[in-house]
């Protein structure tokens, strides 16, 4: 397992939560692409993919409501900035007969990451399939939600090592 550093940035020296100052930082163009994966049975995601769905097109929502939440992700964890952000690109693209995977790609100039966009945008992709599928697939599963690859800031790159 990587280690950025042994310490929380989150906890103060006395080991209370803090938003973390991020004034003295410099300013640089980062990006961060999470993925999450949606198990299905067949005919749930031949479903979504023939839009037979009753509920209309499931992709084109949980695309705008991925998008959505990572403009929000600050709403969402208590200790996480508000950013402005100046992209934000959520894909759903059929992975075999049973799976959905949802790729969530966030960019901005700014003082801080944008991993936890990413992640909540690729999380938030994934519940709204579940939502919109569970009358008839209750059985559905949301994995592998994970950062894949993550660019710029004081701490550098990052790219998961695929096992």
């Amino acid at each position: 397992m990587q280690y950025v550093n042994d310490t929380f940035s989150h906890l103060d020296d006395q080991g209370r939560a803090r938003m973390v100052d991020v004034s003295d930082k410099a300013e640089t163009a980062r990006t961060a692409h999470a993925r999450a994966r949606v198990r299905m049975a067949p005919r749930t995601l031949a479903m979504i993919l023939d839009q037979a769905h009753p509920k209309g097109d499931v992709l084109a929502v949980a695309r705008v409501a991925g998008i959505q939440a990572a403009k929000k992700t600050w709403d969402l964890i208590p200790l996480c900035h508000p950013l402005m952000l100046s992209g934000v690109k959520v894909s759903l693209e059929p992975e075999g007969d049973d799976a959905l995977r949802i790729d969530a790609h966030c960019k901005l100039k700014g003082l801080t990451g944008v991993e936890m966009e990413a992640l909540t945008a690729a999380s938030v992709a994934a519940l709204t399939v579940y939502d919109m599928c569970k009358a008839v697939d209750r059985a559905m599963v949301i994995e592998q939600v994970c950062l894949v690859e993550k660019t710029g800031g004081r701490s550098g790159d990052f790219r998961r090592e695929e096992a």
